[in-house]
């Protein structure tokens, strides 16, 4: 399973992002799909995780602002970002469970920032 996050770049406070992530290759049962950040110095933090379902979970940090969401047919993920705050700075990466293995991408970087 290969992992293309894009949507990154620089945004004022109060700003949205939209992330995508694309899943390729062997896409067929891939399970949980989950949006991580990593912040300069701070360990890595789950922001949002999304079931096959549709079931979803946040962070408590963006609970309300980020709404992540999924198309089974296009093998994508969503995190549409709203109400940017300067500590939402990070490189975010998408993570796929499939058959309990886990996959990464590569991260894109998001920094909000006046």
């Amino acid at each position: 399973v290969q992992l293309q996050a894009s949507g990154g770049g620089l945004v004022q406070p109060g700003g949205s992002l939209r992330l995508s992530c694309a899943a390729s290759g062997s896409v067929a049962s891939i399970g949980v799909m989950t949006w991580y950040r990593q912040a300069p110095g701070k360990q890595r933090e789950l922001v949002a995780t999304i079931t096959t379902g549709g079931s979803t979970n946040y962070g408590d940090s963006v609970k309300g602002r980020f709404t992540i969401s999924r198309d089974n047919a296009k093998n994508t993920v969503y995190l549409q970002m709203d109400s940017l705050k300067p500590e939402d700075t990070a490189v975010y990466y998408c993570n796929a469970l499939r058959y309990a293995r886990n996959y990464w991408g590569q991260g894109t970087e998001v920094t909000v920032s006046s």
